[in-house]
């Protein structure tokens, strides 16, 4: 049954692939004036393939809880592929309000990096740690997801207007940063390829180290190991030496792994740059030619207007529910904890800006933009590299 829900997945990310290339033929056709019958007749094509990936990824989703007895998201590889999962459905909602394919173009490559970066991780069903075994799990993480997964539309429409709006034949500021947000994508796509490699090459090299509580322990690195754990001793024989050993409450594995990401990143960045010889903005620009910016920017706040109570149900009220069954307090400061309260003070802040303050067009965009790194900064970098009570999401 694993075997099937694996192949479902796969399924589900081939047709979201073909739904964007079906939604860019949309694109295409809406140059041409005398297209648009044609143009709908693709809209409409992409979202029923998309709907077909949907349904294939819930059927994932659901033989997979089957097999494993418990709600699939107790782990980076379940938590992230059910993200992607709640990001499709909830761009297929919005999708039936605004009938807008650009928003397909760049919201499905934002679903297939986030379906193959969980592919990265270890995919195989493991029984729950104790605090997990309660009911909480399926309500609190899937409501969380489901918030963050509406959250970040509002991403895919701020990027969008951003490429539309801002000049980028100008060297300012705004075309910079801009291009910062072009490159953290394809950092996505660097740490997929960079993993791949290595696994292909049957890259492995084995750690014991001593752990924060100080006991001996053992991990396993899938990457040239820049990073060892805490008083650790490299077990393979002629791998990587590590240059640095880091301290016991840092996980050193995943810290390596972002560390590559990074530096595969800004080789994978430099090459399109090359490739393209301007700014990656600037080469889709002529994909939001008609898209208008109104719409994107109504898109990007009704996302946050009806993602923002779920994720506040879903990451603070049940989390701190659960958190008092399982550890007898509502609140502790875990790092994952604190991400959350970040997380959730900074979309008040976006609700607050747009209302009271008028913070429309530009402004909402880059908010919309820098929320979804936030909800990024706690998904991989505190799951990769800080220590906490959450840490066996990472595993």
């Amino acid at each position: 049954m694993i075997g099937l829900s694996g192949n479902l997945l796969f399924i589900s990310f081939v047709l979201y692939l073909i739904g964007t290339f079906i939604f860019a033929g949309a694109i295409r056709q809406t140059k041409n004036m005398s297209h648009e019958k044609s143009a709908e007749k693709w809209s409409n094509v992409g979202i029923v393939i998309t709907i077909v990936g949907l349904l294939t990824h819930l059927g994932y989703f659901i033989l997979r809880w089957i097999a494993a007895g418990h709600a699939p998201v107790s782990n980076l590889f379940e938590f992230i592929t059910f993200f992607g999962m709640m990001l499709v459905a909830a761009f297929v909602v919005i999708y039936f309000i605004y009938k807008n394919a650009v928003l397909g173009l760049f919201t499905l490559p934002i679903a297939l990096l986030i379906i193959a970066y969980a592919s990265m991780f270890p995919s195989e069903v493991a029984p729950l740690v104790p605090s997990l075994k309660s009911y909480w799990l399926h309500i609190h993480v899937t409501t969380a997801a489901a918030g963050e997964a509406v959250l970040a539309i509002s991403f895919a429409a701020g990027v969008i207007y951003l490429i539309k709006s801002v000049d980028q034949s100008k060297n300012s500021k705004q075309a910079k940063w801009l291009e910062v947000v072009m490159y953290s994508l394809i950092t996505v796509v660097g740490f997929i390829v960079i993993t791949t490699s290595f696994n292909l090459a049957g890259y492995e090299s084995e750690f014991s180290y001593i752990d924060k509580e100080g006991k001996n322990a053992y991990d396993s690195y899938q990457l040239p190991a820049v990073f060892g754990p805490h008083e650790g001793t490299l077990l393979t024989e002629g791998s990587f030496e590590p240059i640095v050993y880091v301290p016991d409450w840092v996980n050193a594995r995943k810290l390596n792994t972002f560390v590559w990401s990074l530096v595969s990143g800004v080789i994978l960045y430099l090459l399109t740059r090359l490739i393209l010889r301007k700014r990656v903005g600037a080469a889709l620009k002529p994909l939001t030619k008609n898209a208008k910016l109104d719409v994107l920017d109504e898109i990007g706040y009704r996302s946050v207007l009806i993602g923002f109570p779920i994720f506040t149900l879903g990451a603070l009220i049940f989390a701190m529910i659960w958190a008092q069954l399982a550890w007898s307090r509502l609140w502790g400061w875990d790092p994952k904890e604190v991400w959350a309260l970040i997380t959730w003070l900074f979309y008040a802040a976006f609700l607050h800006l747009r209302l009271s303050r008028g913070w429309h067009g530009q402004k909402s965009a880059w908010l919309a933009v820098i929320g979804f790194a936030i909800i990024m900064f706690n998904l991989i970098v505190v799951n990769l590299v800080i220590a906490g009570l959450h840490s066996y999401a990472g595993a």
